[in-house]
């Protein structure tokens, strides 16, 4: 029989041969090497994905902060990961317990280990699923958490997701020792995520004015990116959901087929109601943020059982996801949890819903062991896999709230979580990194607070984003020269003006007198002179005039540029 529990990998120890002992997630054939490393690249696209749509969701002024946040949750997040987050979620030390493991820290297997492919390639797809449920909690706590905070919080953050990804994955886990099924996270790593944004909201407060005006959303600062987010995230699922097979030997490369289909199909599902939903609820016009989350509640809800449903059932396991996550972030925003991005509702409440569905829809995958041999309550199988599953909702829901709570508690005794009023009103982006965007103007709100904090002074001279300061002061002199040419040619325009008023009666009486001599001397030109009217010279003649006439006497630092 062949062996797989998703992304946690195979559940059972077993000796391929009678001289070597294999950990079932280190089974893996080349092909299966294979697959799950270009998973795991495909999967790490998912962190553009969440930066992009992020950063479209929160003012402009912050952009820039949230994805420095994306791009600290792989270096940090990934970091710890490696030294002990790995080593507690599938370590095979003899400390290991039902609710932590411990071993394979700082994993670094040597090149005569016959497994070295194997532990890299497990590594590296874990780690893609460490830094995803980490960045979740980035949007929740987006446009007023202090950079620093952030930075610690996701430097630990990681054992937030990694003991429950144990229990859940881990060999030694006790909900995986129970028979719960999880395969591609909606619990592990979604659940988690989404329990995580929402005591971090809860935490953190509201931002500043986010009620004033009734709990509509805020202007989305790019809506574009919003929605290139989204497909980047849509594109990194199906790696994610078919990657959890673990492999494509033997049966399991027709269920990382049916994998992707039912993701696909989830998608549709959710993203029709969200449609319809929004439409109704705008008076017929479509609200981006209803759409891309309904769609992503849906891909959450999906993926626990990714491969265990027919096409049917995604759909209406998807619809549902969606129903639940375009009600709840109202909901969450009626008791002023401020979620700039909706992850409590996307990731939470999709998660718990993504959870209990295998309970419920889920087929046995012959010839793979999964379920256990298990069905879901709807397909005849009876209370006992609802029940583990519900079991396992509750238990990450209650890890993922008070832990980060707990978390967030000891970081605010060491560095403040929330950023000062002062700088939330300018925005992180100035205050934190020193950028500072052409269309924001911050001229109102550095006059305001600049009597009350001296220092914001300094952010004054601090330069616009696409712009060299070296080339102002070049461009000034070109300013200037322009303005000097120009007024000298100004000069020169009533210099020559009054030449021509004091010479024009001359010219005329000259003009009188020579034209009889010249008619008689050019007897063949006689049409062509009488075209031409009295006292009319061409330019050319006329400024040539005022030059010889001035010659310099009336402005000797005057030169004429025609």
């Amino acid at each position: 029989m062949e062996n797989s529990t998703g992304s946690g990998g195979i559940r059972f120890t077993f000796a391929r041969n009678s001289s070597y002992v294999i950990p079932g997630v280190y089974d893996l054939s080349v092909e299966d090497t294979n697959w799950v490393l270009t998973s795991s690249f495909i999967i790490f696209t998912m962190q553009t994905g969440f930066g992009m749509l992020e950063s479209g969701c929160v003012s402009v002024k912050n952009e820039v902060n949230i994805m420095m946040k994306n791009i600290i949750d792989i270096v940090l997040g990934g970091f710890t990961y490696w030294l002990f987050g790995y080593g507690m979620s599938f370590g095979r030390g003899p400390l290991t317990n039902p609710f932590i493991a411990i071993g394979d820290f700082l994993i670094d297997p040597s090149v005569e280990d016959p497994l070295m492919g194997p532990i890299f390639a497990a590594f590296l797809f874990q780690l893609s699923f460490s830094t995803t449920a980490t960045t979740i909690v980035s949007g929740a706590m987006a446009e007023r958490c202090n950079f620093k905070a952030y930075c610690i919080f996701s430097f630990f953050n990681t054992v937030v997701y990694c003991i429950p990804a144990g229990w859940v994955w881990g060999e030694h886990g006790f909900l995986n020792n129970l028979g719960c099924v999880d395969i591609a996270g909606s619990g592990p790593v979604h659940l988690i995520g989404g329990a995580s944004a929402f005591a971090s909201a809860l935490m953190l407060g509201p931002r500043l004015g986010r009620y004033e005006k009734g709990i509509d959303p805020l202007p989305l600062g790019n809506p574009v990116n919003a929605c290139m987010g989204l497909f980047v995230l849509w594109w990194g699922w199906l790696a994610f959901n078919s990657g959890s097979t673990y492999g494509v030997s033997g049966a399991k490369w027709q269920y990382a087929a049916r994998a992707a289909v039912m993701t696909m199909m989830g998608s549709f599902g959710g993203g029709t109601f969200s449609v319809l939903y929004s439409m109704f609820k705008n008076d017929g016009r479509m609200d981006i943020v209803d759409l891309i989350n309904g769609i992503l509640g849906a891909l959450v809800s999906v993926t626990a059982g990714c491969f265990l449903y027919h096409a049917w059932e995604a759909i209406i396991i998807g619809l549902i996801g969606s129903v639940l996550t375009c009600i709840t972030m109202p909901l969450f925003d009626k008791m002023a949890i401020d979620d700039p991005v909706g992850a409590s509702s996307v990731h939470g409440v999709g998660g718990i819903w993504g959870v209990i569905a295998v309970g419920l829809f889920a087929d046995n995958p012959i010839p793979l062991d999964t379920t256990n041999g298990r069905r879901g309550l709807f397909k005849g199988g009876g209370w006992y896999l609802f029940g583990v599953q519900c079991l396992s909702a509750l238990c990450l829901c209650v890890w993922g709230v008070f832990s980060t709570v707990a978390m967030l508690w000891i970081i605010n005794k060491i560095v403040p979580i929330r950023m000062d009023p002062n700088e939330e009103l300018l925005g992180a982006d100035l205050m934190e990194h020193r950028v500072r965007h052409g269309q924001i103007g911050i001229s109102r709100a550095l006059s305001a607070l600049t009597p009350l904090q001296a220092e914001l002074g300094e952010m004054r001279d601090v330069a616009k984003i696409g712009m060299n300061p070296g080339h102002e002061k070049y461009i000034e002199r070109m300013k200037m020269a322009e303005l000097k040419l120009q007024s000298w040619r100004d000069y020169g325009e009533e210099k020559f003006r009054e030449a021509s008023a004091k010479k024009s009666s001359r010219r005329l009486s000259s003009i009188a007198r020579a034209v009889p001599l010249f008619r008689r001397r050019t007897q063949n030109d006689q049409e062509i002179t009488n075209d031409v009217p009295r006292g009319t010279f061409t330019v050319s003649h006329q400024v040539q005039q005022a030059n010889n006439n001035s010659n310099g006497k009336d402005n000797p630092n005057f030169t004429w540029v025609d």
